[in-house]
């Protein structure tokens, strides 16, 4: 039995894969294909309540690719999975030499836009399709989802609350650093708080409440310990009356020289009920006192409390963002775009596949802007065609060791509030926003078509 948690250690990485990417490196490793390859990672399809997504990941992606390794505990695993010693010899040693290209964290980004760009001996580009994917896929679903939420409570603080019901601890923290960069002010989860030094928040559980004679003995006890940062949890028997009880907790920190932080709801109308407590509130002079909401909550309905005029301050937002509950997947792939001839020259290759059809050869996005800075559309287009725009892809590995300083955390939320803010409003709209232009260029385009062309007939030769 191996210790808790030991297999989230950084040096069991290498394994984190599906078996048939090592049955296919052990394939390619016996009959001594190490020819070079390019992959492309992207999102073939956005879900019908999103219009756009904010990308993230790119930094525990980059951490993997450096550190990659196989220990003689992991081969002797192997081993017993029948892969031949050669091939355990080769992993052995094995390091990641590829490039990378990459889109920066806190980027918007569309549909079936290259995010990041692997090219390297095939064994190297397949071995990590795995965890790129599970990465990328996780977080960038979660920052997508938080921006709406953010969007929504319109420069009002939200908090992401939803540890309890995220899948596992390792999704929990990211899930935390993901919302952060999306726009939250911080996070419930400590030690998503110690890593990255994401604010946290908290208040109290009706537990606490219950586990006292009276609620105003609850509320006391807890302003005792933090007077401070006292926010009162007011719902648990009755709002109005625990509203009430929390008036007489902050005259009592009054007389002390402190202010109480606010109070919490958590249940119920909290449109009508947020508006009774804050006359309740305010009557006695306590309009620096926050209403903070939780008790599921997400983007339709910050935005349909917001539409009621509620006065609330703050949201803590939990299980349908922290899961990103109306659309818990994306669709990320990646997929081979070109591999290296036997006279070095680099062959473009797609896929036909019936609704699947992918983009050949090596990519590069570019985006273009209106006069005022906003996003007007984006090109995809061959790496080697002169730049029209902006380029999205950075270069970020080359021979195995990084050429990118990867940005704070700080930093790349800062990016995301600039991509944010720079995007156009229709396509922040929550329902039935139009489509972002992305557009081939023409050479991707005449590339594209030829190689269908040949593909087609190809198949068609070889048919008969």
């Amino acid at each position: 039995m191996k210790p808790f948690l030991g297999y989230l250690k950084e040096e069991n990485m290498s394994l984190f894969t599906d078996y048939y990417e090592l049955t296919m490196c052990a394939a390619y490793y016996d009959n001594q294909n190490f020819e070079v390859a390019t992959f492309d990672l992207f999102i073939r399809r956005l879900p019908e309540t999103r219009s756009y997504f904010l990308f993230a990941g790119l930094e525990e992606a980059l951490g993997y690719l450096q550190n990659i390794r196989f220990t003689e505990e992991h081969l002797a695993y192997l081993r017993k999975q029948g892969f031949k010693e050669d091939f355990l010899a080769y992993l052995k040693n094995f390091r990641f030499t590829g490039e990378v290209w990459a889109v920066p964290e806190g980027t918007i980004v569309f549909p079936n836009e290259p995010l990041i760009r692997v090219t390297a001996p095939i064994i190297e580009a397949q071995l990590v399709e795995t965890f790129l994917l599970n990465s990328i896929n996780l977080q960038t679903m979660i920052a997508s989802k938080a921006s709406r939420v953010v969007q929504a409570a319109k420069g009002k603080a939200v908090i992401e609350f939803g540890l309890r019901r995220e899948p596992g601890i390792d999704a929990g923290v990211k899930v935390a650093r993901s919302s952060y960069i999306a726009g939250c002010q911080g996070t419930s989860n400590v030690l998503a708080g110690l890593i990255y030094d994401i604010p946290v928040f908290g208040t109290m559980a009706h537990s606490f409440i219950m586990s006292y004679p009276k609620e105003i003995d609850a509320f006391r006890a807890f302003a005792k310990t933090f007077p401070q940062k006292s926010t009162l949890l007011i719902d648990t028997y009755d709002d109005i009356a625990g509203a009430q009880k929390a008036v007489v907790v902050a005259k009592e920190l009054e007389a002390k020289g402190v202010r109480l932080g606010g109070v919490r709801l958590d249940s119920g109308d909290l449109a009508q009920t947020s508006k009774k407590v804050r006359s309740i509130l305010d009557a006695q002079n306590l309009h620096y006192a926050k209403i903070f909401a939780s008790g599921d909550l997400d983007e339709y309905r910050i935005a349909e409390l917001l539409a009621a005029d509620a006065p609330i301050d703050a949201f803590g937002v939990g299980t349908k963002m922290g899961t990103s509950a109306d659309r818990p997947y994306l669709d990320g792939i990646y997929k081979l775009c070109e591999t290296q001839t036997a006279r070095g020259e680099f062959s473009p290759i797609m896929k036909l596949s019936k609704d699947k059809n992918t983009l050949p050869g090596r990519k590069q996005v570019y985006r273009l802007r209106n006069g005022d800075g906003s996003f007007r559309k984006d090109v995809i287009a061959l790496a080697d065609e002169p730049p029209v725009g902006e380029p999205l892809l950075l270069k970020v590995m080359e021979k195995g060791e990084l050429t990118y300083k990867s940005p704070s955390l700080k930093k790349i939320r800062q990016t995301a509030a600039e991509n944010l803010s720079k995007l156009p409003s229709q396509y922040k709209v929550l329902a039935n926003a139009p489509v972002y232009p992305v557009e081939l260029s023409e050479k991707l385009q005449q590339l594209t078509e030829t190689l269908k062309r040949l593909i087609t007939q190809n198949e068609i030769n070889h048919s008969t």
